[in-house]
């Protein structure tokens, strides 16, 4: 399990998070949605230890994560895929997953393709020359590549077209799935993430306002209400 506890998070004299609590599974597949500067990166950053709380903890099956300890967190588990194209734009598509993989176990690639069809054929084209949702779809196999019990992404179908927004939310369901990786994800997009996701955190101006079941969520009338 997962778990934050009483999280306050600052940037200076700014406040970024305030006395959030929330725990999820493992093998969860979890949104969370809020207006921009709500302080959504900054929940995943302390859960991967990027930021460090200024009260609080976030524990993982029982253990801390501690500020500044992300090497130590991808390794125990956690990937993070923070906003934009995270991949090595010079090198191949293969270089790039052979450089995120290379302290794990490197035959995983055969999963990375199967469930990235793309990245095989593109194998050996430089990602730089990709289009952005391949790129997306390549930093997605980056962070498979640790093979992580969790996956944490931050605005992950921004700047891409309806139809590849579709592509990658369905390529994210079968990580799920075949994997059994956890989900956690920060978006805008919040009709297309409800569509696989089981369950839904809402934070504004720092504060979890609502916990509450992707389905419930989905059947609102107006969703703007929370924002």
């Amino acid at each position: 399990m997962l778990a934050l506890s009483n999280i306050s998070a600052h940037y200076g004299a700014l406040t970024a998070l305030s006395d959030i609590s929330v725990s999820v599974e493992d093998g969860s597949k979890v949104a969370i949605f809020g207006h921009n500067g709500a302080g959504k990166t900054t929940l995943l950053r302390c859960i991967v230890g990027a930021h460090g709380p200024s009260t609080g903890t976030v524990t993982w099956n029982g253990e801390p994560i501690n500020a500044g300890s992300v090497a130590e967190t991808v390794r125990r588990g956690i990937a993070f895929v923070p906003q934009g194209h995270n991949v090595f734009p010079n090198l191949s598509v293969e270089q790039n997953l052979h450089i995120s993989g290379l302290l794990f176990d490197l035959s995983f690639l055969s999963e990375i393709y199967k469930l990235f069809p793309v990245l095989e054929e593109r194998k050996s084209q430089r990602a730089g020359s990709m289009s952005g949702g391949e790129q997306q779809m390549l930093a997605l196999g980056m962070a498979l590549m640790t093979q992580p019990k969790w996956l944490l992404l931050d605005e992950p179908s921004t700047g891409l077209a309806p139809v590849i927004v579709r592509n990658v939310m369905e390529r994210l369901r079968q990580v799920n799935e075949r994997l059994g990786t956890g989900l956690i994800i920060v978006e805008q997009n919040v009709p297309a993430t409800l569509k696989i996701v089981d369950r839904a955190l809402i934070v504004k101006s720092g504060r979890l306002i609502e916990d509450i079941p992707a389905a419930d969520l989905r059947e609102k009338p107006d969703l703007w209400e929370f924002f």
